[in-house]
């Protein structure tokens, strides 16, 4: 999943929790400085002196926009967001009234008035946002989903603006576009003008990975980001949740393996507690919370707390006191994964795990004598790729026992393991032209794919790089429509070699803005200097 999962961790685990309240909107940096117009180098380009978009600070942009000059004021002592009437989420929607209460507070702050009547909107004043969930059933107590609908109508106009959505999922889209268009004067005075919005994403799958095993991240750092994919319109927080240096997930079933393979057993691990607490901060928001368990490679932090997991390296006819991936001809080993899936399935709502597959050194178990003979029995010759498509059947059999779905990194599907045809495949090797021909490759083959090449943001280099982030294409492959109907979107990954709580916010935002439009936005949606106009404004709203 990265090219250098071996790098040295700069900053010792120790020193990973933030100061006590410490802000890290505060350390939101890169793209621009929050006033004025500047010229910037980008990528060797000069993008002009920013005039300012159309769109205002629209991120990202919708896929039909108009917006009128005609403009009304909001005052915090008369506007209010309501159910409209006839709406089928009502009162007890706590997607909703949640939302309603997050929306008001990005928008005035805490200037609620208290002890006081509400005071009569002015003629000029905009006095409510009617939100109507138009379908039967609203999802209000569900989980969003893969096939989750997302789409809103927004009109703003007086006496009221409308927000239409047939699910909640989109009304939560509908807020934050909302929120984005309010703008206020040198004095502080809110205004919004009349607008009418259609909108729905390009790509349903649009996503950001964070590692929390080579750095432990505390819960408010993965909150934060939460937040900052809800203002981007994310929607999948894929959840690297262990690998080899350290496994911070304490499972009731396996307490030893966050016991002894944590950083520390009791500060740097995610209970069943946090776990529940972060899956609802994400559905409030309407992001999917996907967990990865990676494996047979990538398990070193697994076999300090399961005794006989890992294979035993040989060096010669002797142990040499190190073990490799997990070992796959032991039948224990499958009863641990069938437990421990088990207990995935009930603690992640969401109908899909990720389960890995990538980067599996096979030195192990050449050395290893007891599977040379496995080789041996079942016919496998010297082909160690056969030995890992065997584990991963068998991984993959436990895994569709559970009710679950799987995506699984591309060295699964190029090692010609027998895969279900829902299974969802994440491209991450490669330049340009060998991740276009892998999704190529995979979509003719008839399965689903979603892509990460280009989006390595623990990747950095001097100056920005969002350009290169926005210009990336997940359809940019040659394939016929068929093919690319089957590319459900993309994510951006934070890797943690070098990254911690310190300093995964102003490494990610607003960089991973980028690939936000990218996944949201219309495909044509390319224009560089209105981008740097938006997501400069955009990224001071992330700030404030």
């Amino acid at each position: 999943m990265c090219d250098s999962h071996s790098g040295v961790i700069l900053i010792s685990h120790w020193n990973v929790i933030m100061l006590a309240g410490l802000n890290f909107a505060t350390l939101l940096l890169s793209v621009a400085v929050c006033q004025g117009s500047q010229y910037k180098d980008i990528n060797s380009e000069t993008v002009s002196v920013d005039q300012g978009s159309t769109y205002g600070s629209l991120w990202p942009l919708p896929q039909q926009v108009s917006l009128s000059e005609v403009s009304f004021k909001l005052s915090s002592s008369s506007f209010r967001v309501v159910d409209a009437e006839g709406s089928s989420a009502g009162p007890s929607c706590n997607i909703l009234q949640n939302a309603y209460r997050r929306y008001y507070e990005y928008l005035f702050g805490n200037a609620r008035k208290t002890g006081h009547f509400k005071r009569k909107a002015a003629r000029s004043e905009l006095s409510e946002l009617q939100v109507s969930i138009t379908s039967g059933d609203s999802d209000c107590d569900g989980y969003p989903g893969a096939t989750s609908d997302e789409s809103y109508e927004l009109t703003v106009d007086q006496p009221y603006a409308i927000l239409k959505a047939p699910k909640v999922w989109g009304a939560l889209r509908g807020l934050e576009t909302f929120s984005q268009l309010v703008y206020e004067d040198e004095y502080g005075a809110k205004s919004i003008n009349s607008s009418k919005i259609v909108d729905f994403p390009r790509f349903q799958h649009r996503g950001i990975l964070l590692d929390t095993s080579r750095h432990f991240l505390p819960i408010k750092v993965i909150l934060a980001n939460l937040e900052a994919m809800a203002m981007n319109k994310f929607n999948v927080f894929h959840w690297h949740i262990v690998d080899d240096p350290s496994f911070p997930y304490l499972s009731r079933t396996f307490p030893q393996l966050s016991q002894m393979g944590a950083y520390h057993p009791y500060t740097h691990v995610y209970t069943p507690d946090d776990v529940k607490m972060i899956i609802e901060f994400a559905r409030l928001r309407g992001i999917r919370v996907v967990p990865e368990f990676d494996t047979p490679g990538h398990t070193q932090s697994w076999g300090k707390g399961q005794k006989d997991l890992l294979t035993p390296c040989y060096s010669g006819p002797t142990p040499s006191g190190t073990f490799g991936p997990v070992n796959p001809i032991l039948d224990t080993t499958y009863d641990f994964m069938n437990l421990l899936f088990k207990e995935v399935s009930e603690v992640f709502p969401d109908a899909y795990v990720h389960l890995g597959g990538d980067e599996v050194d096979f030195e192990c178990w050449k050395s290893n004598p007891d599977i040379t003979k496995f080789m041996e029995q079942h016919s496998f010759g010297e082909d160690y790729s056969k030995l890992e498509t065997f584990y991963i059947q068998k991984l993959l059999d436990i895994v569709t026992s559970t009710q679950k779905g799987y995506m699984i990194w591309q060295e699964v599907y190029d090692n010609g393991v027998k895969l279900k045809p829902d299974t969802l495949i994440h491209v991450w090797k490669g330049n340009q032209q060998q991740y276009q021909n892998e999704m190529a490759k995979i979509t003719l083959s008839g399965y689903k794919t979603f892509l990460s090449s280009p989006w390595y943001l623990n990747r950095i280099s001097c100056g920005q790089d969002w350009t290169s982030l926005y210009r990336a294409d997940p359809h940019n492959f040659t394939g016929t429509d068929d093919q690319k109907k089957l590319v459900i979107g993309g994510e951006a990954c934070m890797w943690g070699e070098y990254v911690d709580s310190t300093n995964l916010m102003p490494r990610m935002w607003p960089r991973a803005s980028a690939v936000g439009e990218r996944l949201w936005s219309a495909k044509d949606v390319t224009d560089v200097n209105d981008a740097y106009s938006r997501l400069s404004k955009h990224r001071c709203r992330m700030v404030e």
